[in-house]
């Protein structure tokens, strides 16, 4: 049978080993001593583009590559640019086909749901703005 001083000793070297391994320290590049510091150059800024936000995707159909968004505000035509942002997406395109109940259409008008192609994957919820 082992004595409560030796267990005691024997815990307090497992911790003194544990307090002594130290975690190696990272690094950041250009943390030297003495090393000279990089300025850095700012690209100039694009100008904002305006973007009015029309719409919002309600439903994606993967098989066809189409979208179905609601109009929110005004109206949207066959030819237009449009710009899609979302969690993960983000990407502009020309609208080049739109369709109301399998109908195609030239234009969409406020509170109409549309099914839209477009070239990439979209989400629900995702906002649909005219640049």
């Amino acid at each position: 049978m082992v004595k409560k001083k030796a267990v005691r000793k024997i815990k307090r070297t497992k911790a003194k080993v544990k307090r002594a391994v130290k975690k190696p320290k990272i690094k950041k590049a250009g943390s030297r001593k003495g090393a000279s510091k990089k300025a850095k150059i700012k690209a100039p800024k694009a100008p904002e583009i305006m973007l009015e936000k029309i719409g919002k995707v309600t439903h994606y159909f993967p098989h066809v590559n189409a979208a179905a968004v609601i109009i929110l505000k005004n109206s949207l035509k066959v030819g237009e640019e449009i710009y899609i942002k979302g969690h993960t997406t983000d990407f502009k395109e020309k609208v080049d086909s739109m369709q109301l109940d399998h109908v195609p259409v030239q234009e969409g008008k406020k509170k109409q749901e549309i099914g839209l192609r477009v070239k990439s994957r979209v989400r629900i919820g995702d906002s649909v703005y005219k640049v």
